[in-house]
């Protein structure tokens, strides 16, 4: 059983994903909190699987409890509940440390999927490299603090990182280069090294920070 927590100061939209979820058989909403301030609490204590995490609240935002969580080595898994008009803080809370982000009028099949793949150590990263991310990026280029160029990639990184930014899993990638999935494990391993990251997330930012994607 998946157990998730859900954190956004609108009912309806609690209301809403909690009914979704309950449809699903291995996925159980333990916790529903309505501020950041008692995300902060309540997510240590209860120790969720997956957080479902709005950005916009008051008195703390999600940007502000992702940080928070992550200094203290207290973030579970987090998915950020998102609107069409929020990118920039999507990419703010994928650089503090989120696995991912769903708009929030997510579908019920879209809903399941990403907290099973999350909740089994995945991310989201196919909807990162959409326009208006990649578009977002862009208006972010200054915002960034100063980017070291990291250690060149080779030719089979560069192109196994573009296909973690189409958001494949190591498997899909070593049937696709028709390698063996603990050839890619390595590559990947090397891949994170050489940006100084520690997640194929964060890489997949870099990447595009860098424009190596």
């Amino acid at each position: 059983m998946i157990s998730v927590c859900l954190v956004d100061d609108q009912n309806l939209v609690r209301q809403g994903v909690r009914s979704l979820l309950d449809l699903a058989a291995d996925i159980r909403v333990v916790a529903e909190c309505a501020d950041g301030a008692q995300a902060i609490r309540e997510i240590p204590r209860i120790k969720p699987d997956v957080v479902l995490l709005d950005l916009r609240m008051p008195n703390m935002s999600g940007l502000e409890v992702l940080q928070t969580l992550a200094s203290r080595n207290e973030l579970p898994p987090t998915i950020i509940l998102t609107t069409f008009d929020d990118d920039q803080l999507v990419l703010q809370g994928l650089k503090a440390g989120a696995r991912g982000y769903l708009l929030k009028d997510v579908s019920l099949e879209q809903l399941v999927e990403a907290v099973r793949v999350v909740a089994g150590g995945g991310s989201l990263v196919a909807p990162m490299v959409t326009q208006r991310l990649m578009a977002g990026v862009a208006r972010m280029q200054n915002q960034f603090t100063s980017l070291e160029q990291p250690d060149p990639l080779t030719e089979r990184e560069t192109e196994i990182l573009r296909l973690l930014s189409g958001g494949y899993s190591n498997k899909e990638i070593a049937n696709s280069l028709k390698v063996a999935e603990g050839t890619v494990k390595n590559h990947v391993s090397n891949i994170l090294s050489k940006l100084g990251v520690r997640d194929r997330t964060r890489a997949v930012l870099k990447a595009l920070e860098l424009g190596i994607v």
